[in-house]
């Protein structure tokens, strides 16, 4: 680093070639993911890849209306669904609470898990 009139200039040897590859590899493996999981419950596999219906749809699996999505637009209340969410999912597909903490915070390893296991989904769980 140093000095020249006022202006402070950094020298880096950052690529964000390598930032950007990362990012979309982890987006391929959510939607393909996000793919399987939709076909194992009855839903049209494309819809996994679509923002926003996307959501729509694994709150239809999860809870059986759609619309509770719309919680996602709620500050701090989005939490709290994402939670929730991943619980049913995890119930919906006869796995438990570990499962359901492993979607939370690696979701595009255990949906692509969840979309090539052997486990079946069971419907929505009360």
């Amino acid at each position: 680093m140093y000095y020249d009139d006022y202006v402070i200039t950094t020298t880096t040897d950052f690529d964000p070639t390598w930032t950007v590859i990362f990012s979309l590899i982890i987006l391929a493996l959510t939607w393909i993911g996000y793919w399987k999981v939709f076909v194992k419950a009855g839903q049209p596999g494309w819809g996994g890849i679509i923002p926003l219906y996307n959501q729509y749809v694994l709150s239809k699996i999860t809870f059986g209306t759609g619309w509770l999505f719309l919680l996602l637009l709620i500050p701090f209340v989005n939490i709290i669904y994402v939670v929730v969410l991943s619980y049913k999912l995890s119930q919906a597909f006869g796995h438990g609470i570990g499962y359901a903490i492993g979607l939370i915070f690696l979701p595009f390893v255990f949906y692509l898990i969840l979309g090539y296991d052997n486990s079946e989904y069971h419907g929505v769980q009360e």
